[in-house]
């Protein structure tokens, strides 16, 4: 095989909490994870030339170091001893810098080729070990899917997969520092978690209402203060039929769950014509056949 071609799929939090700060820095967390089917296409291509070159159609991203992508290959190559090398083309879909983990599922998906393309054998479990040292996000990109992460976000634990529905996915025109909206966090004392538990209940009953009914993201108190057109999205997408909308991650990314797909749409209409952002996707649920590997 000299060539792979693969999509790293964005990701939404049903829920987020944080449960305490550990001294290194890292935050303990309580998420429940989940796929999106909106993705980066990632293709890895062996090269007689030596190293690794990476390409994007994003003409701001770095292509090397500073690229998760590149540093996922890197790892793998320099403990294998690979002396090809590889071209890896990343063409963006998922809106960068985000709270929906694009460069962390770029990361896995490089992890994931370049294993397969080089015959190196690793099973999924031992991908993930090595994907946590890129960061916390990557090893559950490597397992995808409805996921209760906790510890600093690398202890995964599958959950029963989400009920089928429509997401809509609206990323205004702001930019958030995740390591400043900790810090923010750090500095107030946290009134109300999310109803993890819930969401979990949600899930074993297959019930798509009580799991929108439970979803709560706690750094929404530190964010939306700073961008209050988070919460413009989220009223937006409530009023057009939403079971509920949350933003993902530590945002801005603000995300819907909706029964009816017209509804979605109708929502993606009225946000745009507010001009409340440009960058509104509908998409679905991806959930994973757990006897075999993603693609």
């Amino acid at each position: 095989m000299n060539q792979i071609e693969l999509r790293a799929l964005a990701k939404i939090n049903l829920g987020l909490d944080v449960l305490g700060k550990r001294e290194n820095g890292y935050h303990d967390v309580r998420m429940v994870m989940q796929s999106i089917y909106l993705y980066d296409d990632v293709k890895i291509e062996k090269t007689a030339e030596p190293g690794i070159s990476l390409v994007t159609n994003l003409g701001f991203l770095p292509t090397g170091e500073g690229n998760l992508a590149y540093r996922a290959a890197k790892l793998l190559m320099d403990e294998f001893e690979i002396e090809e090398g590889v071209k890896i083309s990343l063409n963006k879909h998922i809106p960068v810098a985000a709270g929906l983990a694009g460069g962390s599922s770029n990361a896995a998906a490089v992890l994931f080729g370049i294993n397969r393309i080089f015959r190196l054998g690793l099973s999924q479990k031992e991908l993930m070990e090595r994907g946590v040292s890129l960061g916390a996000d990557v090893p559950y990109c490597i397992m995808r899917g409805t996921v209760l992460a906790e510890g600093i976000g690398e202890e995964l634990s599958v959950l029963p997969p989400m009920p089928k529905c429509t997401v809509l996915i609206a990323k205004p025109p702001v930019s958030v520092s995740t390591k400043v909206v900790y810090e923010a966090l750090d500095a107030k004392e946290i009134a109300v978690h999310p109803d993890i538990d819930g969401i979990i209940d949600g899930l074993k009953k297959k019930s798509l209402k009580d799991v929108a009914a439970c979803m709560g993201n706690v750094l929404e108190d530190v964010t939306i203060p700073m961008h209050p057109v988070i919460e413009d999205i989220k009223n937006e997408m409530k009023a057009s039929g939403a079971l509920n909308a949350m933003m993902s991650g530590s945002g801005p990314t603000v995300f819907g769950l909706f029964e009816s797909r017209a509804a979605a749409r109708e929502a993606q209409r009225r946000i745009r014509e507010k001009s409340l952002t440009r960058q509104v996707y509908v998409t679905s649920i991806h959930s994973v056949r757990r006897n075999q590997n993603a693609d």
